[in-house]
């Protein structure tokens, strides 16, 4: 691709190309009024740029417009994170969860202060509020922080400091899996960790349902 097209864009760069053959074309055509044979010819030629553009608009297209591809915190991820925050998104949006727009912070956060399973905290939600959507009005508070009594200022503050303190408080006490932690985090519940893994399941083994393509 050409320079003009690193700077517009693929997708842009294909129609101006398409529309400057377009002008070619019917130049050459006022010229050739009378030979058949170089009609034929021009015709034979639109038709072959033609289907190449069609076959290489909608590979382009996808590249540019893939939604796996934009990520809320900016950071560079990796092809497994990226389908982790797909995964995560989904769930979440399965279940009409106010935080489906920060599934990508969960996964952050849980890299950042090493939890050992990015899952922990999203289904600690799901078991304590209903993935958020049961809480005291404006609490932000999804995972019954303090029975309930706590407040965050916003969803991402939330995420960032039950993240932490899980991290530091439980994980790297030793208390790195529900069955362990929930002594500690939810007493004297004998259901809790169960409810904890049975979300965490639910997660990893969440499928988009299959949209029949009836594309021709």
């Amino acid at each position: 691709m050409s320079a003009l097209g690193f700077f517009i864009g693929p997708k842009t760069f294909l129609k101006v190309r398409l529309i400057n053959y377009l002008y070619f074309f019917s130049y050459v055509w006022s010229l050739a009024k009378v030979n058949m044979h170089m009609k034929r010819a021009l015709i034979f030629l639109v038709i072959m740029i033609a289907n190449i553009y069609v076959s290489i608009y909608p590979t382009l297209a996808s590249e540019v417009s893939d939604p796996s591809a934009i990520i809320k915190t900016g950071r560079i991820t990796s092809s497994v994170q990226n389908e982790q925050i797909r995964l995560l998104g989904l769930y979440l949006e399965s279940h009409n969860s106010p935080l489906v727009p920060y599934a990508d912070l969960f996964i952050e956060k849980a890299e950042q202060y090493g939890l050992p399973d990015w899952k922990l905290v999203p289904a600690i939600s799901g078991v304590e509020s209903t993935f958020g959507k049961h809480i005291p009005q404006n609490s932000y508070n999804a995972w019954g922080w303090t029975n309930g009594a706590y407040s965050f200022t916003c969803w991402e503050s939330a995420i960032d400091e039950v993240t932490k303190t899980i991290g530091q408080k439980y994980i790297a006490r030793g208390l790195d899996t529900p069955e362990k932690m929930s002594h500690v985090y939810a007493p004297p519940s004998i259901t809790w960790a169960s409810k904890v893994r049975f979300f965490m399941q639910k997660i990893s083994d969440f499928e988009t349902p299959k949209i029949l393509n009836l594309s021709i």
